[in-house]
Formats: structure tokens, sequence, C-alpha cells
């Protein structure tokens, strides 16, 4: 069995494993990789870019170090390979998890109950959910599906195509690193500047993919590529911003404007200008759209390890 089949069947698998299982309650790898980075961390740190940028390396390196080695143990085997591309796939995509929080938020916002929706979000993302009102929140729960689509999909099925199981586990890394120290706070701004520069990198392929899917298969088309086209660049991420503005475009919402980040008040520019505000409802509508991108991402991983194939890579 070729690599191309092997990566088919396997992230095919893990991918549908996510979409039964879900993430383990307990001992997720992604966890424990975070804990590996923690305790690094606690050694080099220091205000300084060079600390962070061997931080970075040894993260991130040991974890494609160790997924090429695992994956060369088991190369002669084509069902242990497959095996273990979908054990990778399973751990790193985060789909489920993805819809099951942005669902549980939309529920306590549908009863009404806009404290235990504020409870819940930050199982999604950054923001300060005190300075959210119901409209806030379903507006950050929809940013945050946009965005999370391309981080804890796409993108790892994008690297586990070009580069197999130390792809995928290599994405997953740099993307956790970045969560954990690649933001501008004091402690970080100088020490996570490697990370989130790579993150940037990694996640450019994705996003782009991302876009051009929602574009794709969401509900107006048309919409989402005006939306990319006008407002991408606005945003302050170079990979949130085709995201976000083309789930924008395609759901017909607008998103983006004020929020707020660890008591830090940031304006950013309106994604979707022409779309109205979003609606609870449209919580649902952002999560069908994922898993709809993220399948097909599946397929367009497929396609372009077969041309690989073909090409001789």
């Amino acid at each position: 069995m070729g690599a191309d089949r092997v990566f088919a069947y396997g992230a095919a698998a893990g991918l549908l494993g996510d979409l039964l299982l879900g993430d383990p309650r307990r001992g997720h790898p992604v966890a424990a990789f975070g804990r590996a980075a923690a305790a690094v961390e606690r050694v080099l740190w220091r205000d300084d870019r060079g600390r962070g940028a061997v931080h970075t390396a040894v993260c991130v390196g040991g974890t494609v170090a160790l997924g090429g080695l695992a994956a060369r143990c088991v190369r002669s085997s084509p069902a242990a390979s497959t095996a273990l591309t979908a054990a990778a796939t399973w751990a790193v995509v985060g789909g489920t998890s993805l819809a099951r929080e942005a669902r549980a938020v939309g529920r306590a916002l549908e009863a009404g109950d806009v404290e235990a929706a504020r409870a819940r979000l930050p199982h999604l993302c950054g923001r300060d959910p005190q300075a959210l009102d119901a409209d806030g929140i379903a507006r950050a729960v929809v940013e945050s599906v946009a965005e999370n689509t391309s981080d804890a999909v796409v993108g790892a099925l994008v690297w586990g195509a070009v580069a197999g199981v130390p792809g995928l586990l290599g994405f997953r890394a740099v993307n956790t690193l970045d969560a954990m120290v690649g933001h501008k706070s004091p402690r970080y701004r100088r020490y996570g500047w490697a990370s989130a520069r790579l993150d940037d990198v990694a996640g450019w392929p994705g996003a782009r993919l991302t876009a051009v899917l929602a574009a794709l298969c969401g509900p107006d088309p048309r919409g989402a590529l005006r939306s990319w086209r006008a407002d991408a660049a606005k945003h302050p991420s170079p990979n949130a911003g085709p995201v976000e503005a083309s789930f924008a475009g395609a759901l017909g919402v607008r998103l983006g404007g004020t929020l707020s980040y660890g008591g830090r008040v940031e304006h950013r520019p309106v994604l979707g200008g022409g779309g109205r505000a979003v609606a609870v409802s449209d919580i649902d509508r952002a999560v069908r759209l994922s898993r709809r991108v993220g399948w097909l991402a599946l397929g367009a991983g497929v396609l372009a390890r077969s041309v690989m194939k073909g090409r001789g890579a």
C-alpha cells in the first residue's frame, strides 16, 4: 500500500474517530505536550527572543522527530502505518470538541442563561466573557468556530498530506505552543515571538484552504469570496483574517468589532460588513459549515497526496 493510501485511510479513520469519540476527558496527547512544553519553559524562560526560539525548536523539533521515529518503526507494515496515521489524526484534530463547546454556549443563550454562556465561553476562546452581552457571545463563538476550523482541523490535514505523521504532530505542536506563549503579554512579547511567527507560517496554507472551502460549500459562495477579498487584510492576524471573512460572507453575518482580551480592549475592523448581526441560530450554522469544510479538506489532502505520488514526491 502506497503512502497516499495510508494517509487517505488513516486520516479518514482519524476524522471518523474524532466524530464518534471526540477528545478524551483525561490523558489527551496534546495536554501531555502542553505539560512538556511548560516544563521546558520553566528551564529556558528569559525575556529574550533567542531563548524563545530555542524553546520553539526544542518543543516542535522534538515532536516532529518523535513522529518521524514512530512512522519509521511501522513503515514496513501498511496496516500499522495506517493505524498510526489514524491515531495521530484523531489526536491532533479537534472538530468534535469545537462543535460540542460551541453548541453548549448556543444552548445556554437559547435558554436565556447568559451567565451560563459566559461560564462556558473560555472553553472556546480567550475573550473576557464578562465584557460581552448575549449578542457579543454569539459573535465570539462564530468567530472561534471559523478560526479553529483552520487551526484544529484543516491545518493539520494539510501538513499531514505533505509530511504524514510528523506533519500532523508538528502542526499541532506549533499551534499549541502559539496558544501557550505566542500572545503579546508582557511575559511573552519577546519570548513567544518565534512561536507566533512559526504559527503564522505553518497556518498560512490551511487558512487559505479553509477560506476557499467555506466559500465552496457555504450558503453564499459569492458573499464569502466578496468578504474575503474586501475584508481579510483588515484583520490583525494574517491567517484568521481570510478564514473569518470567508465564514462571515458565507453565513451572511458581520464579524469583528470591539472585543476584550485579558482586560485589553481591541477595536477590530468589521468583516462581512454587508451582512446582519450574528444571531444565536448562526452558531449551529457555523458548526455545520465547519464540519463540511473539515471533510472537504480531507478530500483535498488525499487528492494532493495522490498528485505528489504521481510526480514521484
